[in-house]
């Protein structure tokens, strides 16, 4: 593996410190990352604030162009990236050369869209006009699940809308993210784009930094929480996108041998480290049993080993905090519900858990009620779908949800009902950068991807003044 260095002010440099960074498949050390010091993260966030206002005056087409040509860069090392994704994430190889190549495309959707001039009104009393201005230096902290895909969810349109950047990636996975400031250090000025790491040290100082005007975070709702407490104190504007415990609704008259695959992916994509992933199946009593045996028969069929071996369908758990938390799951499934697929962690190095299928579970346990995160998938039964969707809607959380039936009408009525940023029928996880992405309640504040994410990025101002002569 390549030396990992900071970016600052358009230089790559050491971290006043360093830190391990582990293999999730053998546990053991990939690299020594720097680790930047408090100091550091002022340096980064002072050569953003000073590149400011001269990125802000940069034609839009320009900072197109090199936006663009980030994903020139991105596309030409995808086989490296992905690589370095892989060994520190986990996930298999495919999986992480998708991230990557799907990282690019939201670079390139991104950095088309446009913030124009509209006009209110132009009227014989008045002409008001409203206008999209950068805000100034926003900090993007990205998770440890994808850590490059989420990062283009918010680098190319705070960078489109004329703001200049500091990322703080995951401490668990910060390579792949550091190799990646290094290939484009030199497409922007210095100073624009600015990448620090710390051992979870540094985001409260990110979010409290009285020079940084926006924070842009993705991770846990009770993380999310603090980052919201600390930016009110200089009220910076914040988009949060947080957990989830995303329902299923299966309705009586799917094919149960048709919607296990989709329903399968939807769960365990990325071992279900997916904020987004289906957490929790409400499957109607008379389809329940058809449907246990064939999401059983898919996991045992499931290929879980290190990412980077062909054949590998599922990965490791990140990183061993995580691992242990999934543990606890499984303790609460054994004595709630019943296991019938998996069910424990593998003797093996590195953090791999079983894909497990639990049945006979209720609210009211650990693995219903709250967001596992990992490879284990409760299904309840229900008769009334009345029902169905008050249970679903009993909790904090709205990210996202499914509905899936035969019927999409019928599915489409359910759809309507449930309280969800986003909710798919006959298919879930399905994400694209037009398409507005947000969650409700607990799980999160604004939105992000399309036309209404870019405008996140911006302060509305509004120019209120005579007709023109």
């Amino acid at each position: 593996m390549s030396d990992y260095n900071l970016l600052i002010d358009g230089k790559m440099v050491p971290g006043d410190q360093t830190m391990p960074v582990l293999n999730p498949a053998t546990e053991e050390v990939l690299a020594q990352c720097p680790r930047a010091s408090k100091a550091q993260l002022d340096a980064a966030v002072a050569a953003a604030k000073a590149a400011f206002p001269a990125w802000a005056a940069t034609p839009m087409a320009e900072r197109r162009k090199l936006v663009n040509k980030m994903a020139d860069v991105i596309e030409a090392n995808s086989g490296e990236l992905a690589h370095i994704l892989t060994s520190e994430q986990g996930k298999p190889l495919g999986d992480a050369t998708g991230e990557v190549l799907g990282m690019a495309a939201f670079f390139r959707y991104l950095s088309s869209l446009e913030l124009p001039m509209k006009v209110i009104e132009d009227s014989g009393d008045r002409k008001v006009e409203a206008y999209r201005r950068p805000l100034g230096v926003v900090g993007a902290i990205i998770p440890w699940n994808y850590p490059l895909l989420i990062l283009s969810f918010k680098l190319p349109s705070a960078l489109l809308a004329g703001n200049t950047l500091v990322v703080k990636p995951a401490p668990t996975t910060p390579l792949a993210t550091l190799r990646f400031a290094e290939l484009i250090k030199d497409v922007l000025p210095k100073g624009v784009l600015n990448f620090i790491t710390d051992a979870n040290d540094l985001g409260g100082e990110m979010t409290k930094h009285p020079d940084i005007r926006k924070i842009s975070f993705t991770g846990s709702s009770a993380t999310g929480q603090k980052v919201m407490a600390s930016a009110a104190q200089t009220l910076k504007r914040i988009t949060l996108e947080l957990g989830g415990n995303d329902a299923g609704i299966v309705l009586d008259d799917v094919d149960p041998n048709k919607v296990a695959p989709g329903i399968f992916e939807g769960a365990f994509q990325n071992s279900g480290q997916v904020c987004l992933a289906i957490k929790r199946l409400y499957v109607h009593e008379s389809v329940y049993d058809e449907l246990c045996n064939e999401l059983v028969a898919i996991a045992k069929s499931t290929v879980v080993d290190d990412g980077a071996k062909q054949g590998t369908k599922l990965g490791p758990l990140q990183n061993r905090m995580q691992y242990e938390k999934v543990k606890t799951f499984l303790e609460d499934a054994r004595k709630n519900g019943k296991v019938v697929a998996g069910g424990s962690a593998m003797d093996r190095p590195g953090y791999f858990i079983e894909p497990t299928i639990v049945r006979d579970i209720q609210e009211g346990s650990k693995l219903v009620d709250e967001e596992q995160f990992g490879p284990v998938l409760p299904l309840i039964k229900y008769s009334d779908k009345n029902d169905a969707i008050r249970r679903a809607n009993a909790t904090t959380y709205g990210l996202g949800a499914s509905v899936w039936s035969s019927d999409v009408k019928r599915a489409h009525e359910v759809a309507t009902q449930l309280e969800s940023g986003t909710v798919w029928i006959n298919k879930h996880l399905d994400m694209a950068p037009h398409i507005p992405f947000g969650g409700a309640k607990q799980s999160g504040i604004g939105t992000e991807f399309a036309e209404e994410g870019l405008a996140e990025f911006t302060q509305l101002q509004i120019i209120n003044g005579p007709p023109a002569a």
